[in-house]
């Protein structure tokens, strides 16, 4: 069995090997021949945590296994990233646990993978102006993955405590670009892409602060409750997710459905953007929005990729188990 610290991630794998990663586990999930199994997530009654397992199997990587973790708010104030988690890996053949990786940094990097690819695949091809809704710890991923995909000339950022912005307006001076600190209403009339990373309950991002072409990727906590965008957004936007049972039960879509102002038929995956088999956006005015609610197997997938690595250059410590 091999072992890869949180400490060694960063050196072993890039945006780009995130991006492939989870856009193939996208494909392969629509495919069906690869699937997640039920998520399980509980608040644990202690340091407001919510604590959980997310697994699955990929028949065509052979990727077997689970991430077990969660959130706990406090650990900012103790040096500590608010998610904690830690990936295993299994052998598909013979159930032996052949891996365990840090999921500190996986689960940043895959999950600013998923909103990348959704703009790949669906954001506006001359956007111009991205806007982020949120400006925590995995903020700064989420930006400079998106960055990579289309040919922005402007960062724009709101957060409810606006002195955290700097933490974007870095990421933007790293690209080259101006940013600016705006309201929500100047967000959604000039972003031609939108990216929400929060832990909100509450809808921030309502139907009519958006106008015109916009892609939104809503990225945040993943959870029975949570929500970023206004339900009625959700109506009018041409839906998308990585998985559609956790979309309409702990995604941002289980409002719109409880509401009944969308149907589970009308929420695709993207997945089948990638396959070909959905044309995906259809016009240049058009608002499609994802829904990334964050799956097992993205998590596996870039973590079988960061233990292949560790192996090539020596990093992986091995031992009898």
């Amino acid at each position: 069995m091999y072992i890869v610290p949180e400490s060694a991630i960063a050196d072993l794998v890039s945006r780009k090997d995130s991006f492939d990663a989870v856009e193939q586990v996208f494909a392969s999930m629509s495919k069906r021949s690869a699937y997640n199994f039920p998520v399980i997530r509980e608040s644990i009654g202690h340091a407001d945590a919510l604590y959980g397992f997310k697994s699955g199997f990929d028949r065509d990587a052979l990727n077997l296994g689970l991430k077990s973790g969660g959130y706990w708010p406090g650990n900012e104030v103790k040096g500590l990233t608010n998610h904690q988690s830690t990936v295993f890996l299994f052998d598909a053949d013979t159930g032996k646990c052949r891996a365990v990786v840090g999921g500190n940094l996986l689960t940043a990097l895959r999950t600013a993978a998923a909103s990348s690819v959704s703009i790949a695949h669906l954001a506006p091809k001359d956007a111009r102006v991205i806007g982020m809704i949120g400006a925590g710890h995995q903020s700064a991923f989420q930006l400079r993955a998106a960055l990579e995909q289309r040919d922005f000339e402007k960062v724009i950022g709101w957060n409810y405590h606006p002195e955290m912005l700097s933490r974007l307006e870095e990421v933007a001076q790293e690209a080259g670009l101006p940013f600016e600190k705006v309201e929500l209403d100047q967000l959604g009339a000039e972003a031609d892409v939108i990216i929400s990373i929060t832990s909100s309950f509450d809808p921030i991002l309502m139907d009519a602060h958006v106008s015109g072409g916009t892609h939104i990727a809503c990225m945040g906590t993943d959870t029975k409750g949570k929500q970023e965008v206004g339900a009625t957004l959700i109506a009018r936007a041409t839906v998308f997710t990585d998985e559609l049972a956790q979309s309409v039960s702990i995604g941002e879509c289980q409002h719109a459905i409880a509401a009944g102002l969308i149907n589970q038929g009308q929420i695709s995956e993207l997945g089948a953007v990638i396959n070909g088999t959905h044309p995906g956006r259809t016009s240049d005015d058009e608002v499609t929005l994802f829904d990334g609610t964050g799956v097992g197997l993205q998590d596996l997938a870039v973590a079988d990729a960061v233990v292949k690595r560790a192996v090539e250059q020596g990093i992986a410590i091995e031992v009898e188990f």
